[in-house]
């Protein structure tokens, strides 16, 4: 599915981000203008073909990630990374709010040189300005072989917006996403 995109759409690149659960990443990249798919799935472990069980169980390495499929002529890889380290906390290791485990760890998984280089800038930026009172964690690794997660957590907000997770956890962060970063926002979604 993954690769299907972007051989049908060669002017788009691809991030692959790792915050916690991908349904919180997911419901935000929708909305960014620019962006043309967003897949939620695992990266990162040594298990091949990893199901949902198995990556929640911690044992397999795997991290819930998104692959964003974007135009960089209408959204950059560095504003992907921006909004990046506004919706989810780099500095706490192995865990996101009431999620923990080696899933849920903050990863930047690269597909270029280009992207590796943008996102250590980032952090060094992020570290330099004090953003943060503790340090970043956030992981940036080249993308090992990256595994669209199941169906049914593929748009999952958007299908489920009255359930209780999306409710107490990603409808938060969707609007700090959305307070912040505006003029990203999707006509479609104003």
């Amino acid at each position: 599915m993954n690769e299907t995109i972007l051989k049908n759409q060669p002017s788009l690149e691809r991030a692959t981000l790792g915050g916690g659960c991908f349904w919180c990443l997911e419901a935000v990249y929708q909305q960014i203008t620019g962006v043309s798919a967003v897949v939620s799935g695992y990266a990162g472990g040594a298990m091949p073909n990893p199901d949902y069980e198995s990556v929640c169980s911690g044992q397999t390495g795997h991290a819930e990630i998104v692959d964003v499929y974007f135009d960089p002529a209408l959204v950059s890889y560095r504003d992907l990374l921006e909004i990046f380290f506004v919706i989810h906390d780099p500095t706490t290791l192995n865990y996101q709010g009431n999620d923990h485990g080696t899933q849920y760890r903050s990863v930047i998984f690269t597909h270029s040189d280009s992207q590796s280089a943008t996102a250590h800038e980032v952090v060094k930026e992020l570290e330099e300005a004090k953003i943060y009172s503790n340090p970043v964690v956030t992981q940036i690794d080249v993308a090992p072989v990256i595994y669209p997660a199941e169906d049914y957590h593929q748009n999952y907000f958007r299908q489920h917006p009255g359930q209780g997770y999306c409710m107490a956890v990603v409808a938060p962060k969707l609007a700090k996403f959305r307070s912040k970063f505006q003029s990203l926002i999707a006509s479609e979604f104003r």
